[in-house]
């Protein structure tokens, strides 16, 4: 969801070494016509993350993002993690970021609103953890970290196991 601190926390995991993708780039996303109308639709590009999620590494991978196609990668994350934090906490956040504009122009605020209404509870009901994103950042980061370690950890077991 928009404001709730996802490129920040992707940003903090990269300057502490971490593997991170944001996704909400034309690098990993493309505006394609909607199936159901003249609008467009921002998309995961479904080619670029197949081979991104394909990708062998010792080290976790954190990916961000939020696009509609995205449950089709759902089986190939160990984790989906839902950043939540209350209305006036993400309006607050869009209205003073600096690094995106999304939320100051006509109508994004509303839109804003009825996503959080209409689509986080879908996220809630698929994601495997969720974290109240308006904790301190460093709270929101080990929350991250911790998550990424006891799947590394439950792998590693498995793998050990005769």
């Amino acid at each position: 969801m928009s404001g709730t601190g996802k490129s920040t926390a992707l940003a903090e995991l990269g300057r502490r070494g971490f593997r991170t993708v944001d996704t909400d780039s034309a690098a990993w996303s493309e505006w394609v016509p909607a199936a159901c109308g003249s609008e467009e639709e921002w998309l995961w590009r479904e080619d670029r993350m197949a081979e991104l999620l394909a990708s062998q590494d010792a080290h976790t991978l954190y990916v961000s993002g939020c696009m509609s196609n995205q449950a089709k990668f759902y089986d190939r994350f160990d984790a989906i993690v839902l950043l939540s934090a209350p209305a006036e906490v993400i309006l607050e956040r869009v209205a003073n970021r600096t690094t995106n504009d999304y939320g100051k122009g006509p109508g994004e605020r509303q839109r804003i609103l009825f996503h959080l209404d209409s689509v986080e509870p879908l996220l809630r009901a698929t994601c495997t953890h969720e974290i109240d994103s308006s904790r301190p950042l460093d709270d929101v980061v080990d929350a991250l970290i911790a998550i990424g370690d006891g799947i590394r950890r439950s792998v590693s077991q498995r793998a050990a196991m005769p």
